[in-house]
């Protein structure tokens, strides 16, 4: 079975072809990196345009490549939220219009299921139950996955996103945009011992995770140490390289902390870390150690799978529609689109009636 995934919740516009949820035949991506630069950051309305302009030659490209016509299409999946409404309503509008004219299934798929599918190309099979580190610059989310399709959230960021911290921080050291590489590339150089970042303490007692008070603390370092932003990122400093290495070493102690807290407790048979800060080698080494500590396996997928791509929502496109599950095409774009179908623990969130949905 031939899934064609769509994907542009943010500044990605990607298209890919999967076969039978485990073989990529074309896997597309367009990034919008160099047009968001001189901004520091992702602008919303640039970013949906670009998708409007590119979104049609990167499925034809993708088409193309996989060596398949439209017609041979068996069903298309498009990434339905979370994400920039601008950006995803350009795949979601596009990607039901393709559905209709073939007369083809069509599966909305929820960006972070994505994430913990992009494992599903070049490892072995998931054995469940899992625990899925899904950490980017938009999300940073701990799951319990019992089985395939089944997800609950025991932890969760309560402000920034891990990757959003690195461009913060990018940003105040004067280096440039997405700052996640160039902070791991600086740290590469540094002393992470250098300076002593504490981590977040979550005062209810759940193991959540926080990384605004970090990038307080290196902001008032900086003040108090009279270290000065970099005016560019080449030939950086070492006091720079040594509050990047230091940075880069708390945060990954506290993810990496964190995800080896909850395994002890719930005892999953594998471990999964994806998104794009799943690109760090630094992240990955500790996730291995740890793995290693455990006995438990952990999966990581390849570095073009672990920034957004189309495969990964195949792939999860494909698992739903062997289940027998699709959408009409009354479906729309779902900004705040949850990953959570089991009981949820949050009382706050409970007293609210909050409803999650795939």
């Amino acid at each position: 079975m031939l899934v064609l995934g769509i994907e542009s919740s943010c500044d990605e516009t990607a298209a890919a072809v999967v076969r039978d949820g485990g073989e990529i035949l074309s896997s597309i991506i367009a990034s919008q990196i160099e047009m968001h630069r001189p901004w520091g950051g992702v602008v919303p309305e640039l970013a949906s345009r670009e998708h409007l302009e590119k979104i049609d030659p990167i499925v034809r490209e993708s088409l193309t490549k996989a060596g398949v016509e439209l017609g041979d299409i068996d069903a298309v999946a498009v990434t339905q939220g979370p994400g920039l409404i601008g950006s995803l309503l350009v795949g979601v509008c596009y990607a039901k219009s393709l559905a209709y004219g073939l007369g083809k299934p069509l599966i909305g798929v929820n960006h972070i299921e994505g994430h913990v599918y992009s494992v599903a190309f070049e490892n072995p099979p998931v054995t469940y139950p899992a625990l899925a580190l899904i950490v980017s610059g938009g999300h940073t989310n701990i799951f319990h996955v019992p089985e395939p399709g089944q997800y609950k959230v025991v932890s969760r960021t309560r402000d920034d996103a891990a990757g959003e911290a690195f461009d913060k921080v990018a940003k105040m050291l004067g280096l440039g945009y997405p700052g996640g590489p160039i902070i791991e590339r600086l740290a590469q150089n540094g002393d992470p011992t250098k300076m002593k970042f504490s981590l977040a303490k979550i005062s209810d007692g759940r193991p959540d995770l926080s990384f605004s008070g970090l990038k307080t603390a290196v902001a008032k370092y900086m003040r108090e140490s009279c270290v000065s932003p970099q005016a560019t990122d080449e030939d950086p400093r070492q006091d720079i390289m040594d509050l990047a290495a230091s940075f880069q070493a708390t945060v990954i102690r506290s993810l990496v902390g964190t995800l080896e807290k909850i395994a002890v407790e719930l005892r999953p048979k594998t471990l999964i870390v994806a998104g794009g800060v799943a690109c760090n080698l630094a992240l990955r080494e500790a996730a291995e150690t740890t793995s290693a500590k455990l006995s438990i396996p952990v999966y990581f997928p390849s570095k073009h799978l672990s920034t957004d791509n189309a495969a990964m929502i195949a792939a999860a496109g494909y698992y739903h529609l062997s289940k027998g599950e699709s959408v009409d095409l009354g479906m729309t774009a779902d900004v705040t689109m949850r990953l959570q179908n089991l009981e949820n623990e949050d009382a706050e969130l409970k007293r609210k009636k909050v409803k999650y949905r795939l």
